[in-house]
């Protein structure tokens, strides 16, 4: 029997399935076309990540030492489901159950509920190295973990993935700057700030200052540069799995691209890349995986020379 559909646990899976849908429709449309037991790996790791993300992003009526000691347990959690191999609890029961068929590291769960947590005591970076460490915590191990479940080549894929995450997370800071600063939080590094002439008060204020226009740019040439670097490592996935990334790329990139065809403003209402765009990002990318495998097995068989 696969392992989504064992009975203690399909319950479970389908809950990580209808996360999936239900806060990433891209994510879950590019999962959907994954071979199956990848498709299901990704819906647990996903609903892994959202679940450790919502503990802040949505805090309820809890004090920040009682999400902290929400977050710690559940790091705790994970500590015996790795020792033990099962959990009770809903989340991380599909979670580990992948983790343990992709051999995904114990560090990498671990390393996302840091960066969440950074969430809660970093309102502001004095540099981007500082910044670099949320990213890696919160996106680059997304990243990392993927690869373990869609397979690669070569271990430099590894390091690809974290630029790529990277890259995903400057994006993401950069199209949520006007929600964040509601939040009280801004990510953008104190350093690039002053040296740009940007001040604290023109981001609460929504103040689209040439200042705060030059350093928006910057940072949108950075991401590229990170997606950039990221890019010739999807070909180290393997062939049936490299569309999946490479859509998302892409449709991250255009967002980068929208942002910029608004002269790199912020706060003129989140910019998104349209459903329509993503879906038919995601079928070329699946014809051309296709078209790829077929080379691959053609070359294969053929005859040596």
């Amino acid at each position: 029997m696969q392992f989504w559909k064992e009975d203690h646990c399909k319950l479970d899976f389908e809950h990580a399935r209808r996360l999936t849908a239900f806060y990433s429709r891209s994510f879950y449309f590019s999962a959907c076309v994954l071979p199956r037991n990848e498709r299901w790996a990704t819906f647990a790791v996903y609903a892994f990540c959202r679940y450790s993300d919502n503990l802040i992003d949505n805090p309820r009526e809890r004090s920040q030492q009682e999400l902290v000691q929400e977050l710690d347990m559940l790091a705790e959690e994970l500590h015996t489901a790795y020792r033990t191999g099962e959990s009770e609890h809903p989340i991380v029961r599909p979670f580990i159950i992948a983790a343990r068929r992709y051999g995904i590291p114990l560090e990498y769960p671990l390393d996302l509920i840091k960066g969440v947590q950074m969430d809660l005591t970093h309102k502001h970076y004095d540099t981007f190295g500082e910044l670099s460490v949320f990213c890696y915590r919160v996106a680059a191990v997304v990243g990392l973990m993927m690869t373990h479940v869609l397979g690669y080549r070569h271990d430099s894929a590894f390091d690809y993935a974290a630029q790529m995450g990277i890259a995903m997370q400057l994006t993401n800071i950069l199209r949520d700057i006007s929600e964040d600063k509601d939040r009280g939080r801004i990510y953008l590094p104190r350093e690039e700030m002053q040296q740009f002439g940007v001040a604290i008060g023109d981001i609460i204020g929504e103040r689209m200052t040439p200042q705060l226009r030059e350093l928006m740019k910057f940072q949108a040439e950075r991401a590229h540069q990170y997606y950039g670097q990221a890019q010739e490592g999807i070909a180290l996935l393997p062939v049936n799995t490299q569309f999946a990334i490479y859509s998302a790329s892409k449709i991250y990139r255009g967002i980068l691209h929208r942002l910029e065809l608004r002269d790199y403003n912020p706060f003129l209402g989140r910019v998104f890349v349209s459903q329509s765009t993503k879906v038919g990002i995601l079928l070329r990318e699946v014809l051309r995986s296709k078209a790829l495998s077929l080379q691959e097995r053609l070359h294969a068989f053929s005859p040596a020379r």
